[in-house]
């Protein structure tokens, strides 16, 4: 191990007891490769990296080592960074406050399927868990467009995604019971469930941290890929909303102008130079999803199917599209979240507000919603742009920050009682004061 100073010598001595020496490290690499994330994405964020570095990392494998090193971590005063597989955008596993990473990307398993749920390791990748709800017969309700992060990560500081259409956001009855772990020198696994473990999703680990998870699943249905092209973004987003409210309601209906296609790899089913509409949809909708795409003028170029075709759908909606456009011009976007009917009927007014404006659209449950791109020149004229977007109906969520923004005078009020020093995910919750020390 590195030189190390109090208290996180003693910590890695403690946790190499209950890890084995292969399941806690302080050597640099693996801290620096801890302590990043998929912020690139974020210019504004990327200006301020580095955030913080880890201390030391730990790999728990199972439920009850993770409350064995938390509770460690809180007797020696250290702060605690949960993390999943890191795919997150804006900033939340990063340990800014430095201290301990815990990894839990070793936690994998599914537990247990049954009629109407799923019980998972939070370690677990959210293909294993669609995989493992397929076979029985069913489906979970929603997962992110990165289908291989983990559905603690999803949970903790995902919100929603392929299946949002019919069942919004993940805090939304997609959770049925979590085991979580507080921080207090006697950490265990607590169960709860219900609305009682609604206060832990999307709240950073900055109340517990997840450590089993168990979700809703639903009938498994008979998806189609579908894949359509049009002369026009205009002719493309003027049916988002129709093929949106199809019975069986989609998974997923996104749209991008001809950018995106030129800039994804060559694919048949998304010519280059076309705006492109893509959709999850079930058998049963794809007659009247072809209609109402050619009498918008545009034309289904394939209808694919299988779990494979759904997870590249995936792949290709909410942020991805924006870090294709990343790829392709690198450091030349930002993108903020947008949502409103206005992003179809006044689609000009909302592309002119940013130089170089770039609609990404998602039929949603209520109203649609995306990711609108634009040419960074500062965060002040990202700013600046907020106030136009509301002016002409378009609400906004700022995607450039990496504290909780959800709920959060319920998840200050539950952070007393499970984090009395404050040392879980520092910095992540704002207006929660930290007790403990790092180094």
């Amino acid at each position: 191990m590195t030189d190390l100073t109090e208290p996180i010598a003693s910590l890695a001595t403690e946790l190499s007891a209950i890890l084995g020496e292969r399941g806690v490290t302080t050597e640099l690499r693996a801290r620096e490769k801890a302590s990043a994330d998929g912020s690139y994405l974020s210019p504004i964020i990327t200006e301020q990296l580095p955030l913080g570095l880890a201390d030391i990392v730990a790999f728990p494998t199972t439920a009850e080592q993770v409350a064995e090193v938390v509770a460690a971590a809180v007797r020696h005063g250290v702060g605690i960074t949960p993390r999943g597989k890191g795919t997150g955008n804006y900033g939340q596993a990063i340990p800014i406050e430095n201290g301990l990473v815990l990894d839990l990307s070793k936690l994998r398993g599914v537990v247990e399927v049954g009629d109407g749920f799923l019980t998972a390791l939070a370690g677990t990748p959210i293909v294993t868990i669609e995989q493992a709800a397929r076979e029985s017969g069913q489906q979970i309700l929603m997962y992110p467009s990165t289908a291989q992060s983990s559905i603690g990560g999803f949970l903790s500081g995902g919100s929603g995604g392929t299946g949002s259409i019919a069942h919004g956001s993940n805090h939304e009855g997609f959770v049925l019971a979590l085991d979580v772990v507080h921080a207090t020198p006697d950490a265990r696994l607590v169960h709860v469930d219900g609305d009682d473990a609604q206060p832990y999703v999307h709240t950073y680990g900055t109340a517990g941290i997840i450590a089993q998870a168990t979700i809703a699943l639903e009938p498994l249905q008979d998806w189609r890929g579908l894949f359509a092209s049009f002369d026009t973004f205009s002719e493309a987003i003027s049916v988002i909303r129709e093929i949106g409210q199809l019975e069986p309601t989609p998974r997923l209906v996104s749209a991008d102008l001809p950018v995106l296609a030129n800039a994804l790899p060559a694919d048949p089913g998304i010519p280059k130079d076309r705006a492109s509409l893509r959709a999850i949809i079930d058998i049963a909708a794809v007659p009247a999803a072809t209609a109402l795409i050619e009498a918008a003028g545009g034309r289904v170029e394939e209808v694919r199917e299988g779990p494979q075709t759904a997870m590249k759908l995936s792949m290709i909606s909410y942020n991805h599209p924006i870090e294709w456009l990343q790829k392709s011009d690198p450091g030349k976007y930002f993108h903020i979240e947008v949502a409103g009917d206005a992003l179809v009927d006044r689609i000009d007014e909302v592309h002119a507000v940013y130089p170089g404006g770039m609609l990404h659209i998602e039929a949603q449950k209520n109203r649609p919603i995306g990711m609108l791109a634009g040419i960074y020149e500062s965060a002040e004229k990202v700013y600046e742009g907020f106030d136009k977007l509301a002016a002409i109906g378009v609400g906004v969520h700022n995607p450039h920050v990496w504290f909780v923004d959800h709920e959060v005078e319920r998840t200050l009020a539950l952070a007393e009682s499970t984090d009395p020093r404050g040392l879980l995910n520092p910095g992540k919750l704002q207006g929660k004061t930290a007790a403990g020390a790092g180094s």
